[in-house]
């Protein structure tokens, strides 16, 4: 699976609606964390098919990432069954990632 791009278009289908728990990066791409971040999410959309793994574009999205009560980024947000269940600020590692699902 290749990591989705997430916009208030798509995110009640893809998020909230999701069978499977969702990864979702809130990112901009003026951000240096937020691109070490993005190589480590492909890796874990590619390996893992039991997640969804997102990106929500902080500057195209405003909205959604107050609705998230983001003020940094990276913002990492764990959801399953349209719930927040994780949520951390700052680059983590993939393993940091994947004990967060």
């Amino acid at each position: 699976m290749t990591v989705i791009d997430i916009n208030r278009n798509n995110f009640q289908e893809e998020v909230i609606l999701s069978e499977k728990p969702v990864l979702l990066d809130f990112w901009a791409p003026w951000c240096g964390p937020c691109r070490m971040v993005g190589p480590i999410l492909d890796e874990i959309a590619a390996e893992r098919e039991d997640v969804k793994v997102g990106k929500i574009n902080v500057d195209g999205e405003q909205k959604l990432a107050m609705q998230f009560g983001v003020l940094s980024v990276p913002t990492i947000v764990v959801m399953k069954d349209g719930k927040v269940v994780n949520k951390v600020v700052g680059a983590r590692s993939k393993e940091e990632l994947l004990s967060m699902l």
